[in-house]
């Protein structure tokens, strides 16, 4: 028998690939994966049943039904487990291109004056477009102003707006611009280090580990830690090592082995956690630091 092409397709409603089959009539399971990455093997309807119907594979070899391909539509398989990787590459792409789409993102507001509160920042950046988050950072011994600040707008025009010019603010200059990570370290000090680069995953399934979950955020960055809390509670942090990256996640719903999870804001509460376990025998920094991570919530600064 000579060699022939058979269409393969992702889907039946797809335009069809042409796969070259071997001189005795057989498709190599490795042919389609080349084309089709974690394909496992192939289906068709039959003409007579309508039914779907597997084609038969033995040591990675795929079978002729009937030892004729004819001129039908070969569907890929993905293995169950998977739940269809493409479904994640899809649902990555869509992200990917929600990124560059009028994504908004929290905004640093530096130099303001000791007595400006959050109302006042609301109130002064109200003027510019509708603000959904506004928050003075504040010492979190003496209650007093660090002297900046974050805003969030729901338009992205807006945040370009606010962004191209200073803001004059109770007597003072100040400049609104996206937070550099080196910046944003040195004033917010030890009690919030990951603020911005760290993101909440809600709806995770017990059976996802954390080397499942580094793979698949990799696709959108360097990711430097991810965090599972024990015992089980349907929720995991990821880290990643650039700010915007994890603020590009946030409010998106991900395909993760077959479970949609949901990607927010993780925000590390306030409070002296290293100071605390200091003060009890035999405190040590590093149990701060395990107590640390798993003490997240979500902003609560919301207006």
């Amino acid at each position: 028998m000579t060699e022939c092409y058979i269409r393969v397709a992702e889907d039946e409603n797809e335009e069809p690939m042409e796969i070259p089959s071997e001189e005795d009539g057989t498709v190599l399971l490795s042919t389609v994966a080349a084309q089709f990455p974690g394909a496992c093997g192939l289906r068709y309807r039959s003409p007579v049943s309508q039914c779907m119907r597997g084609v038969r594979l033995v040591e990675g070899v795929l079978h002729a039904p009937e030892s004729d391909w004819a001129n039908l539509v070969y569907v890929v398989n993905y293995p169950k487990d998977n739940k269809r990787k493409m479904d994640e590459m899809d649902a990555a792409s869509a992200v990917k291109i929600k990124r560059g789409v009028q994504k908004t993102s929290d905004l640093i507001v530096l130099g303001l004056p000791w007595k400006t509160t959050e109302q006042d920042l609301k109130d002064y950046f109200g003027t510019f477009g509708e603000v959904i988050m506004v928050q003075v950072k504040r010492d979190t011994k003496t209650g007093n102003s660090k002297g900046f600040g974050f805003v969030r707008f729901t338009e992205y025009e807006t945040q370009v707006k606010a962004m191209s010019q200073r803001h004059m603010i109770d007597g003072r200059w100040c400049d609104c611009k996206l937070p550099n990570s080196k910046y944003f370290l040195e004033q917010a000090g030890p009690d919030e280090p990951m603020r911005s680069r760290k993101v909440f995953v809600g709806r995770c399934t017990e059976d996802m580990t954390t080397d499942e979950l580094r793979q698949f955020f990799m696709q959108y960055g360097e990711v430097t830690d991810v965090f599972i809390p024990k015992p089980f509670r349907a929720f995991a942090f990821v880290t990643f090592a650039d700010d915007q990256v994890a603020q590009s996640l946030c409010g998106e719903d991900l395909i993760i082995k077959g479970t949609s999870v949901h990607i927010s804001n993780a925000e590390p509460k306030h409070n002296n956690i290293h100071h605390l376990f200091s003060n009890f025998p035999g405190g040590s920094p590093s149990l701060a630091a395990m107590f640390e991570r798993s003490q997240y919530q979500f902003p609560s600064s919301h207006v």
